[in-house]
């Protein structure tokens, strides 16, 4: 079994629709995400002193698999359209392979 991440950041379209953010990320939008063959988890974070925030989507197939899921999700209209998301500024998005792990 593959192990990657999807790591995708983005942040509010205001700081008046920060719960609009939160609340589709939340309701709508991870939710969908899961529903994708091969993502299995979801966490989000926000860095220490930005306005930007974190999603971290964990893969269990290959990344050429999960682009493929994905993309084919959006195009069929599964995926809702952002709702307060600033679409102004492209998402930062980026594929991860496990190389090492360790853990305590």
């Amino acid at each position: 079994m593959s192990r990657s991440l999807l790591f995708v950041e983005t942040k509010p379209a205001s700081a008046e629709q920060v719960s609009d953010y939160h609340k589709w990320h939340d309701d709508v939008h991870i939710p969908e995400m899961l529903e994708i063959d091969g993502f299995v988890s979801a966490r989000r974070w926000q860095p220490d002193g930005t306005d930007t925030f974190i999603t971290l989507y964990e893969i269990d197939t290959d990344v050429e698999t999960a682009k493929a899921n994905l993309k084919a999700a959006f195009q069929s209209g599964r995926m809702s359209p952002p709702v307060a998301v600033d679409t102004d500024t492209p998402a930062i998005m980026r594929y991860l392979d496990l190389i090492s792990e360790a853990s305590r």
